[in-house]
């Protein structure tokens, strides 16, 4: 079997992508995490090539022109997004490197790659329980609520065309799952 270099996690807000990539990240040290770009203003204590790569817009809409982009979005007026050649050095330097992306970035991932990325989503047990943990949050008004769960129906929707497909219900066990999925993968 062919073992994959790359590793992307989705799941829609709340779906607790953020947990797990972190968990992966310090249990396997060698694994390398995938740093966007962008184009939003650095913020103190925040490192070039680290935390983002910080471009201009020109810039950044220069490598949206020549397609040196995996994905790319604009929210908020700022664009994000993956740049190929990051991605070409990790696969050519044999290194694992993992994704913390929407399921739209995912999927346009594994058409760049499809060889060497295993895509995971993270389904919530049912909408019930994805609202709360939105509510809990506090973060969102009714209508990012309304939103967050029209998008999240979507991403669901969509989740039929990833590699593994794992119900985020007890934390434990979801790390457990996806510890497993990644050795049985990438190892």
């Amino acid at each position: 079997m062919n073992k994959k270099k790359l590793v992307a996690i989705s799941a829609p807000s709340g779906g607790g992508k953020s947990v797990v990539t972190r968990h992966i990240l310090n249990k396997f040290p060698d694994v390398i995490f995938s740093v966007s770009a962008t184009t939003r203003q650095r913020r103190p204590n925040e490192v070039d090539g680290k935390d983002y790569f910080f471009l201009t817009k020109e810039k950044f809409e220069e490598l949206i022109a020549q397609n040196q982009l995996i994905e790319w979005e604009e929210l908020f007026g700022n664009y994000y997004g993956t740049l190929k050649s990051e991605v070409q050095k990790a696969i050519d330097n044999n290194k694992i490197m993992l994704f913390d992306i929407d399921v739209k970035g995912a999927l346009s991932l594994k058409k760049h790659f499809p060889n060497d990325t295993l895509l995971i989503f993270l389904a919530p047990p049912s909408k019930e329980v994805l609202i709360e943990r939105l509510k809990k949050r506090g973060t969102e008004s009714e209508e990012q609520l309304k939103n967050r769960l029209a998008r999240a129906e979507l991403e669901i929707s969509m989740s039929k065309e990833f590699d593994q497909i794992i119900v985020n219900d007890i934390l434990e066990e979801t790390l457990q799952k996806v510890e497993q999925v990644f050795i049985d993968n990438c190892q």
